[in-house]
This record gives C-alpha cells, sequence and structure tokens, in this order.
C-alpha cells in the first residue's frame, strides 16, 4: 500500500513546522527520511502515524483518506528509538499485544506470535521480560510486535541510535530482509547518513520542515540538487565560484585559486554565483606542480584503515578533506607540498 501526502502543513503551538509539504512514496518501498536533529523528520512521521494532527492537507494510505483518522484506525505498525516494550511482560506477551487488542482468539495468536519471534531470530526467548534481553534483542521484539499485526504501512523512528555498531549492522540486516520478505510500505526515519544509504529503496533528505530531495541513494549521493544535500550526505567539500551559463549535463570550467576546474553540471545553471561541490574520495593528491592541480599543503592526516583521510590546505586559505586508500599514498605527510586533482566526471557545479 503506497502513501500519498499533499499539502501538508503542521504547526506546534501556532509556528508551522511543515508547510505545503508533498510526498508519494510506492508500495512496498522502504522510504527514509534523512535529516539533522530539528530539521522536521520525526514530525513528519508522526503526523503519518496519527500522533500529531495535520493543520492542512491531505494524506492516502492506497486510496483511503487517513488525514484525519485516529491512529488505531490507520493500520500500522510503529518502532521507537526506546523500544517502548512492557517491562511485566514476557516477550510473548508484548508481541501478542496488538493482536489481543484487535480480540483475535488465543488459538489464533499463539502460531502468529510464534512465527513473529522466529522471524526475528527470539523463537526461544519467549518467556523472558524485556530487562533479561540485550539492547539489540529488545529492538527485535519491538520489530515482531510491529510486523505481527500484519500493517499496512511500518514507520520506524530512529530504532537502531541506541545500538552499539556491531548491533545496529545486524539489526538493520535484520529490519531490511523482514521488510522485503512482507513487503510492507515502511518509512525510516534516521540521521545517519551511512544507515539511510544502506537501508533505503528512496529518502528523502529532510532540511527545516521541508523535503530538500527525494531520489534513490544513488541520486542522493551522485546527483544531489543542492549544496546542503551534497553536505549533508557524505559530508562535501563546497565552494563558492562563479560560472557561466550551463543547460543540465554540460561541463563548466571555472577557475579555482588559479586553476582551471572542470565540472558537471546535473541541473541547468544561470550565468553568475554557483556552487562547486566535490567529495573527498573525488580528489586526487599528486607530486606538487603536477599539470592541472592546485598547489596545497598537507594540513592532517588520519589513518582510518581502508583510507586515509587528509586536511589539504591551499595557498588561498581554503581547506579541503581529501580520502584516499590507504597504501601508497600513505607517503603524504603533514606539511608535504601536494598537488590537487578533481575528477571532472565527478565534481558537481550546483546552483547558489
Amino acid at each position: 500500500m503506497g502513501i500519498a501526502i499533499e499539502d501538508l502543513a503542521v504547526a506546534y503551538g501556532g509556528q508551522r513546522v511543515i508547510d505545503g509539504l508533498a510526498l508519494t512514496i510506492e508500495p512496498g518501498t522502504f522510504f527514509t527520511l534523512l535529516g539533522p536533529s530539528g530539521c522536521g523528520k520525526t514530525t513528519l512521521l508522526r503526523t503519518i502515524a496519527g500522533f500529531v494532527p495535520a493543520e492542512r492537507g491531505h494524506m492516502r494510505f492506497g486510496g483511503t483518506e487517513v488525514t484525519h483518522l485516529p491512529p488505531h484506525k490507520r493500520d500500522i505498525g510503529m518502532c521507537f528509538q526506546d523500544y517502548a516494550l512492557f517491562p511485566d511482560k514476557t516477550v510473548f506477551d508484548n508481541v501478542a499485544y496488538g493482536l489481543r487488542a484487535r480480540k483475535l482468539a488465543e488459538s489464533a495468536i499463539k502460531p502468529r506470535v510464534q512465527a513473529a519471534l522466529e522471524r526475528v531470530g527470539l523463537g526461544h526467548l519467549g518467556s523472558r521480560h524485556p530487562a533479561a534481553l540485550s539492547g539489540g534483542q529488545r529492538q527485535r521484539v519491538a520489530l515482531a510486535r510491529a510486523l505481527v499485526i500484519q500493517p499496512k504501512v511500518l514507520l520506524m523512528d530512529e530504532p537502531l541510535s541506541n545500538l552499539d555498531a556491531k548491533l545496529r549492522l545486524q539489526v538493520r540486516e535484520t529490519i531490511v530482509e523482514l521488510q522485503r520478505e512482507a513487503k510492507i510500505t515502511t518509512v525510516f526515519v534516521t540521521h545517519d547518513r551511512e544507515e539511510a544509504l544502506a537501508m533505503s529503496d528512496r529518502i528523502g533528505v529532510m532540511n527545516q520542515g521541508r523535503l530538500e530531495q527525494v531520489g534513490t541513494p544513488a541520486q542522493i549521493y551522485r546527483e544531489p540538487r543542492t549544496g546542503y544535500v551534497a553536505d549533508f550526505v557524505g559530508g562535501a567539500n563546497i565552494m563558492a565560484v562563479e560560472t557561466a551559463a550551463r543547460q543540465a549535463g554540460e561541463t563548466a570550467t571555472i577557475a579555482l585559486d588559479g586553476a582551471a576546474i572542470t565540472a558537471r553540471a546535473p541541473a541547468a545553471l544561470a550565468a553568475g554565483k554557483a556552487t562547486l561541490v566535490a567529495r573527498p574520495e573525488d580528489i586526487l593528491l599528486a607530486e606538487p606542480g603536477t599539470a592541472g592541480t592546485l598547489p596545497g599543503k598537507i594540513a592532517h592526516r588520519q589513518y582510518l584503515g581502508g583510507k586515509t583521510s587528509y586536511k589539504v590546505a591551499l595557498d588561498s586559505g581554503r581547506v579541503l578533506a581529501v580520502d584516499l586508500q590507504s597504501g601508497a599514498h600513505d607517503r603524504f605527510e603533514p606539511g608535504a607540498a601536494v598537488g590537487l586533482g578533481f575528477d571532472p566526471a565527478r565534481t558537481l557545479v550546483l546552483a547558489s
């Protein structure tokens, strides 16, 4: 079941936090709302759930208008950041809660709950209480509870943020596998860029209550429409430049600190101020004086296993981040002179 949102407005205390938002999520899609704290992503999720009222607009699940329906009539499953399990109930009873609220017969509840627990790898822990579980196990109980009612829409509010790095990877794989298996339309909220890129079919990057860009993970990462998206999803180097008018897909040659940089325009540009975007992995380091490079000096070097991250200071005072695969490039020591080269196929010029 798909989700369609039209002209949505949401206010807190008379102040608009979302205004005129439109979004379509196709049936069975794993859709992630990505953005920093305070950008409106959780407000949007809670409005979809029915916990926050819409001031204006329409929301449909499939062909059904749900804008003013209470949460329990929207046929949703919900996973929260803090798990929201009942501490006095066993794992089995926590998962069974939604089915009992729907007044299913106990004879029907037992096999469904057991099957849900088996799907998340906890079939042997039904008699335990949440306090006896690890954080990863509790989150999988919350996932089983959300899925056992066979909802039309699954909503997840930063469900991995309380887990350590290893557990995050394990649980996110479980979530993706179960979502693909059940083909449930899922809206997932996170501020973690890697999480969003790894798990999603589509991503909506939010900024101050609006969707800055919606696309596949590859589109969001490789074809950002704004400097905000480029910087938030991957920490790009953002530089103010001047350029001539360009049509989408054309290349532009830009003077940057005395060198000619070639970049691609993914969208049409007017002449004048623009933004040059170069991701750290799309900048190369070479010997100083190499043709087509900018002169710079290594200001900082950090070895990170599979890659080495550098901060390189240009003569103009700009400092750029550069990521290189660890190995031969480790010869560049702090203080060493280098030449910076830009990949013309991946360096972008965007409207300011």
